[in-house]
């Protein structure tokens, strides 16, 4: 009798804690769904539904006839100056890129037009939205070779400055200096600028 009691005392207890289980899921179900109607317009589910934003990236590279006319004008200035004397071995110079100074403006645009054909925005940048500004020094010689170049101003991402300083190697060698310029050295202020426009 006492083994048939336990029996059904534990059966009942079992019983009762699968029903309270069962109600304490049903109302746990209940308060979620109440909390979820209640905040649905404090937290906003939109950004689920809007569509992925594409950018666009445009380099704007002078046409070839341009670079072949800057070059054939930096030709005819050294037609125009070969009897002027040799420059002196240790005179040098510092320009940027969008010089105004005349005397320097032919070949400026040469340099300019070389590195915008070597010049490409990063894909991993661009996936990342990586943007920047960085300022480069170098250094060409009479010849128009690569003599130095470092970073004066870095954008911040290595990936931009790395890219910057690919171009201004892949660029080289230069046509070499007019010989109206007289130099031995001419170092050069590069501004690259990453920025990704977006797509309308």
């Amino acid at each position: 009798m006492a083994l048939k009691t336990k029996a059904i005392t534990a059966s009942l207890a079992d019983s009762l804690g699968k029903g309270l289980m069962k109600w304490s899921l049903a109302f746990s179900v209940a308060i979620h769904l109440i909390a979820l109607v209640a905040f649905k317009d404090t937290f906003s589910l939109d950004w689920l539904r809007e569509p992925i934003r594409t950018y666009q990236v445009e380099l704007i590279r002078p046409p070839l006839e341009e670079i072949e006319k800057w070059e054939e004008q930096a030709a005819n200035l050294d037609k125009a100056k070969d009897r002027s004397p040799s420059p002196p071995a240790t005179a040098e110079d510092t320009i940027s890129l969008d010089t105004k100074d005349e005397k320097y403006v032919p070949y400026a645009k040469i340099i300019r037009a070389r590195l915008l054909q070597n010049w490409d925005y990063p894909a991993a940048a661009r996936e990342n939205l990586i943007e920047g500004k960085l300022l480069v020094l170098f250094t060409l010689t009479r010849e128009g070779h690569l003599a130095a170049f470092r970073i004066i101003e870095p954008s911040g991402a290595r990936i931009l400055d790395e890219e910057a300083l690919r171009t201004i190697r892949a660029a080289a060698p230069f046509p070499p200096f007019p010989a109206s310029l007289g130099l031995a050295k001419l170092h050069i202020k590069a501004r690259f600028e990453y920025q990704l426009r977006k797509r309308s």
